[in-house]
């Protein structure tokens, strides 16, 4: 059926998807069409259960269909679907954000990750009367024409198009530098937008004191810096990375978790930098959905099941998963790490973990990735499915369905060092 699903969405959706790496294109095959999601798990439309670790890439960190979301998220809809008008949802989820994170005074709430670091930097660029930004290889940050820069080793000062139909004027203003070398920075410079802990490279963490240093040389030259939180934000520790690593930064960018998996983003940041967005100041930024009552309830639901004992569940989950797969990759005799950041982590098919997108990308593409993920499927455990991606255990996966997860793990790396 998933063949023939594929199929008929090719006929009316570009690919077949809605968003290019469910296309199974980096791994090859057929993607799986998901029927419905409960705890740990996926349903295709075969019937087919499997061990999810995708987790919509990141929102379902409370596990899929938690009651108390469904619930709110229920509640709501009862009320209404959207207003154009303030509520007072949006209010607690604001002032729920700016309790969790120290250093954000005020926040807007937008309805992508996207449009929370496209707005970010518009800010930051209005703040500062600067138009150069800096960003770092392998650091995604949404689909935003200036965002969408690429630069390897040889072309890490040019910014360069990671698209077609973005004009190189789009990208003049941003410059692209290698992941944990200090980059160079002066008074031209309006903002550093940066992941915290990159994980849409596979997850490569930041060198000891990196941050640190980052955001000591953005002091120097009044660079803002801002922290594209939309995957780490309320995933790795209440406050976030800034919490997990002491760092401040000038601006965050939320989405995912905040969404409770429905489509929300935010930014904020303190007063002085967001008083400059409108209505207050002359930055502009609007959405028709913002706020939206049914995605604050559904958000502020989630956040209200995320406190420190659930941080720490969410390690030791992460811990007994991550020990496992190593394990399985040692007694197989394959050549593979496994970074890890908190509840963040990923598969390197490589002997030392990679510190920067040219050694995650030499690492991802030796082919080993794909094999390992069908082979995974085969036996009813569904990781991301591409090799840049991170793995999202979250407060459902209990201890028997990772004990499960890893003993699928032994079977399918002997299978794959065969």
């Amino acid at each position: 059926m998933s063949e023939e699903l594929f199929s008929r969405a090719k006929l009316v959706i570009p690919g077949g998807v809605n968003s290019p790496v469910r296309s199974f294109r980096s791994v090859g095959g057929t993607p799986y069409f998901v029927s419905r999601a409960e705890g740990p798990y996926v349903w295709d439309s075969e019937g087919n259960r499997y061990i999810d670790f995708v987790m919509s890439y990141g929102p379902a960190i409370a596990g899929h269909c938690p009651p108390q979301i469904i619930d709110a998220i229920q509640q709501a809809s009862g009320n209404g679907t959207s207003y154009g008008a303030p509520t007072l949802a949006e209010i607690e989820m604001a002032e729920e954000i700016s309790q969790r994170v120290d250093g954000v005074d005020t926040v807007r709430l937008v309805s992508s990750g996207t449009e929370a670091t496209m707005t970010a930097v518009r800010l930051a660029r209005g703040a500062t009367g600067r138009d150069k930004i800096v960003k770092f290889s392998g650091h995604y940050h949404g689909h935003a024409d200036s965002l969408l820069a690429a630069g390897g080793s040889g072309v890490a000062n040019q910014g360069i198009s990671g698209s077609s139909g973005v004009p190189s004027s789009a990208v003049a203003d941003t410059i692209v530098a290698p992941w944990n070398i200090i980059p160079e920075l002066d008074s031209s410079i309006a903002a550093l937008i940066l992941e915290p802990i990159p994980a849409n490279m596979g997850v490569v963490p930041a060198g000891e004191n990196f941050l640190q240093e980052l955001r000591s040389l953005c002091d120097k030259h009044g660079v803002l810096l801002i922290f594209d939180e939309v995957i780490t934000g309320f995933r790795i520790a209440k406050g976030g990375a800034s919490q997990w690593y002491g760092v401040t930064p000038d601006l965050w960018c939320f989405g995912k978790v905040i969404g409770g998996g429905l489509p929300m983003g935010a930014y904020g940041g303190s007063l002085e930098v967001m008083s400059n967005i409108a209505p207050v100041g002359d930055v502009y930024q609007a959405g028709t959905l913002s706020g939206n009552p049914i995605a604050t309830a559904a958000g502020l639901a989630q956040l209200q099941l995320l406190d420190d004992s659930a941080y720490e569940r969410l390690g030791i989950i992460a811990n007994r998963l991550s020990k496992g797969l190593n394990d399985a990759f040692t007694d197989a005799g394959i050549d593979a790490v496994i970074p890890q950041v908190g509840s963040l982590l990923s598969i390197f098919f490589t002997q030392v973990s990679p510190t920067n997108f040219d050694e995650a990308q030499n690492a991802a593409e030796n082919g080993q990735y794909r094999r390992f993920f069908h082979s995974m499927l085969s036996r009813g455990v569904a990781l991301a499915p591409g090799p840049y991606e991170a793995l999202f255990p979250s407060l459902a996966h209990t201890d028997e369905v990772i004990d499960r997860t890893i003993e699928i793990a032994h079977e399918a790396a002997l299978e794959i060092a065969s």
